[in-house]
């Protein structure tokens, strides 16, 4: 089936309201573009097409035009309307210098879709990352693409975590954002409770201070089948009530004199140790 492919000449042209000062609309969150998420960079839309996620356009730069219109055409189906047009048109339309040149404007899952029974498999070997508080888009994206390194069955987001599917979290993710099994609970401890008792999961919480494991007796423990690992906020860490539902906390030997690392770093050298995914 041919592309249906359109010559974009104005930042006016109406077809383009999805794309419209994204910047803006972004701070805003994903209630400012109902239903819909954006994409951004080649390698992320090849991996929504790969994913077969339902695309309502895409947009691109007048130089990406022949390589998109052969990528959409392997998409099913391959109707995605494509938008072409001069640099100037995007950054005029979208309020800032798009320098990658290729946006997509794809179909956002539903709350529903989104819940822990959907996402979290039932099964004897388990790896799950359980994120508290993170709001910010480079360590979503970070988090994101560590779960997909190290074979993360599911990812479960607080309440307040930043939108996992923001186009930069996406981007920085390489695109795994869009793939791993995620659920946003709307029930905090509920859904930490349910996933210990009813899962049967560990929960491994990252944390430093009294009581706290060093990372390598943890993991050599041969009872730790279903391992859900906890990570908290930049600056204020877990919040209380996570950490008080964790059976163990575990900390990463460091140097003396400093006490942390960046929560992306940190949860890649915990799902190192402790993923129960098969690994090469």
């Amino acid at each position: 089936m041919t592309v249906p492919t359109f010559t974009i000449e104005s930042a006016l042209d109406p077809r383009l309201e999805d794309y419209r000062a994204m910047r803006d609309r972004d701070l805003r969150g994903d209630g400012a573009r109902p239903g819909v998420f954006i994409g951004e960079s080649r390698l992320v839309v090849e991996r929504m097409v790969a994913l077969g996620i339902p695309m309502r356009s895409v947009l691109v730069e007048r130089r990406h035009a022949e390589w998109m219109r052969d990528l959409l055409g392997t998409a099913r189906p391959s109707d995605t309307p494509l938008f072409v047009a001069d640099e100037s048109v995007l950054r005029s339309v979208v309020g800032f210098d798009v320098h990658r040149g290729v946006l997509a404007i794809g179909e956002r899952p539903t709350r529903d879709a989104l819940t822990i029974d959907r996402a979290v498999p039932r099964r004897d070997r388990l790896t799950v990352l359980l994120v508290d508080g993170v709001n910010n888009a480079d360590n979503m994206g970070g988090l994101y693409r560590n779960a997909a390194a190290f074979g993360v069955d599911a990812v479960v987001l607080s309440p307040t975590c930043h939108d996992h599917l923001y186009r930069k979290a996406i981007r920085v993710s390489l695109g795994h954002a869009l793939a791993v099994p995620t659920a946003r609970s709307e029930h905090w401890v509920e859904d930490l409770r349910r996933l210990r008792d009813e899962w049967g999961l560990t929960i491994v919480a990252a944390a430093i201070g009294p009581g706290s494991v060093d990372l390598g007796d943890l993991a050599s423990d041969p009872a730790l089948e279903r391992v859900a690992l906890l990570v908290g906020n930049e600056f204020s860490g877990l919040s209380d009530a996570a950490l008080h539902l964790a059976d163990v906390r575990v900390r990463i030997a460091m140097a003396p004199g400093v006490d942390s690392l960046n929560v992306a770093t940190a949860a890649a050298v915990l799902l190192h140790r402790l993923s129960r995914a098969p690994l090469s």
